[in-house]
């Protein structure tokens, strides 16, 4: 951790100076800044003494902890693009202009049509299925993965014909999730790039909390929602910023547990897998878990978000655009 934050850091400070460098050079009429809080605030305030608008894209999430930045937004930020309609108000009543533009991640699941073909022959090699998706980044996958094969190998107990299908985010987080997977004893196959038809095959998916709920909101999987952070790191530090009852994504935009979450740590997995185990012996259960998933996320997947971002960008530079 000291390492990666030390790293972390020195790349802090190497984007600073570039940016310096550039602003020095060249003419800017808008800066856009994405996600980031911890660079793209300090980088903000560089910007901003130049008299450089400010558009911040993917909004801090200061709702869910560390409220008291909200000071240095203010001072740095002239325009948020919100992905969640709550931000929208959330800012606006602290005195930032904010505007909901929707999630980028919907533009692409609204290209990617599934087919049915595809799922039910993947529904023939046994069942229950469950998508396993650790994450997509290593630390997430030390983290979590681990407590999802053993909630995986509990559910293969009870269930000897379940199949369980592991997706795999990206090519840096490959190596580790296949040697988990082989330590583990668990019969797996692994999936990249096929998210939609996992979810679509899927009875039950466990994932590592994120955007990634999402996803699987939208496409109506019944989930369990997990993350094994540090436990002292969360009780000297992160109890006091963070400012949610809930902490997983679907939970905290339907006000309620709407799906179970075991976070920010756990100390075992076996409350996961009897809540696991106890999803996959009702039908009725996963179905209502289902519609409701699909109904909180309905007026959140319009899609098109960047070209509302690039409208707010053309509204700061005081370029005409279509409406």
């Amino acid at each position: 951790m000291l390492l990666g934050a030390v790293s972390g850091l020195g790349r802090g400070i190497e984007a600073a100076v570039r940016l310096d460098r550039y602003l020095q050079r060249f003419e800017f009429d808008v800066a856009v800044l994405i996600d980031s809080p911890a660079l793209n605030l300090r980088l903000a305030a560089r910007i901003k003494a130049r008299g450089i608008p400010v558009l911040y894209y993917v909004a801090p999430q200061l709702w869910a902890w560390g409220a008291y930045r909200i000071h240095r937004v203010k001072r740095c930020v002239d325009q948020i693009a919100a992905l969640l309609p709550f931000e929208e108000t959330y800012f606006r009543e602290r005195g930032v202009e904010a505007t909901f533009v929707g999630h980028p991640l919907f533009d692409r699941l609204s290209n990617e049509p599934i087919d049915p073909a595809q799922v039910v022959a993947l529904r023939r090699g046994g069942q229950p299925i469950i998508a396993i998706f650790p994450g997509s980044r290593r630390h997430e996958i030390v983290e979590t993965f681990v407590g999802q094969l053993e909630v995986a190998r509990a559910i293969a107990d009870r269930h000897p014909a379940g199949r369980f299908l592991v997706s795999v985010a990206n090519e840096q987080v490959q190596g580790p999730v296949e040697t988990l997977l082989r330590a583990s004893g668990v019969s797996a196959t692994t999936h990249a790039g096929q998210n939609g038809l996992l979810l679509s095959a899927a009875d039950l998916a466990l994932v590592t909390s994120g955007t990634m709920t999402l996803e699987v909101a939208v496409r109506g999987t019944p989930m369990i929602v997990m993350y094994n952070g540090s436990k002292w790191g969360y009780h000297v530090i992160g109890r006091w910023l963070i400012g949610t009852r809930y902490l997983s994504l679907v939970n905290i935009l339907a006000g309620r547990e709407l799906v179970p979450e075991f976070m920010p740590y756990y100390t075992s997995t076996a409350p996961i897998a009897e809540a696991a185990i106890a999803l996959l012996s009702s039908d009725v259960r996963r179905a209502a878990m289902s519609r409701e998933l699909k109904s909180l996320m309905a007026p959140l997947s319009q899609s098109e978000a960047s070209d509302r971002v690039a409208a707010l960008l053309l509204d700061m530079t005081g370029l005409c655009h279509a409406p």
